[in-house]
């Protein structure tokens, strides 16, 4: 007798194993259920939570063994290994000039076009605006400028502190169109909407 098998009902792919299946899911749903407690950002997989969790703690378990320089997730690290063997990769379709990441082709091509970009100075990560930069910095340097007033406990981006205040207000802003029934975060009405559709979390 052959293994059981966990058929996607939405898409009709097959898992081997019922927490694959799950994680699969989330794909169709857009469900977040892994909160980085630091900033408020939410994340389908635990491993891209314990990933994101590296840009407030500062660890950077890669490290390159040509020069030592360290990283925090390892696709940093295969980019950053392009320095020393010389691999470009990427190349532009306008001049033929080559670059060794997709990030450093993307602020070649705003010469072409006279676009601002704005990229960081710690990952190489573009930015089409300086908002959006500042944001991002804040990532590196730990930075939380937006306080609760009730509470005093500090975020690093806006959006966090005003999902934050509704635990302290009660605010629901996110209704059902079903039955009316009311939430406070957007993604759990994103699980809720599922005893409509059939789709009961597995």
């Amino acid at each position: 007798m052959g293994e059981k098998q966990y058929e996607c009902k939405e898409c009709r792919k097959v898992f081997n194993d019922s927490s694959t299946l799950r994680r699969h899911v989330r794909t169709h749903t857009g469900e977040k259920p892994y909160e980085c407690n630091q900033c408020g950002k939410a994340f389908s997989q635990k491993t891209s939570l314990k990933v994101h969790m590296r840009t407030h703690t500062g660890e950077k378990p890669y490290e390159c063994n040509h020069c030592g320089k360290s990283f925090g997730t390892s696709s940093y690290l295969t980019v950053h290994k392009r320095i020393h063997s010389g691999e470009k990769l990427y190349e532009c379709s306008d001049c033929g000039k080559a670059f060794n990441t997709s990030s450093h082709l993307k602020v070649h091509k705003k010469t072409h076009t006279g676009e601002n970009i704005y990229e960081c100075t710690d990952c190489g990560k573009v930015f089409s605006g300086l908002s959006s930069l500042r944001m991002h910095v804040r990532t590196h340097t730990g930075e939380k400028p937006y306080e609760c007033k009730e509470c005093r406990k500090t975020f690093s981006v806006s959006s966090s502190l005003r999902r934050h205040v509704r635990t302290h207000t009660g605010e629901k802003p996110y209704g059902c169109i079903q039955c009316g029934k009311t939430f406070s975060q957007n993604s759990s009405l994103t699980i809720h909407k599922r005893i409509h559709t059939g789709r009961e979390t597995l």
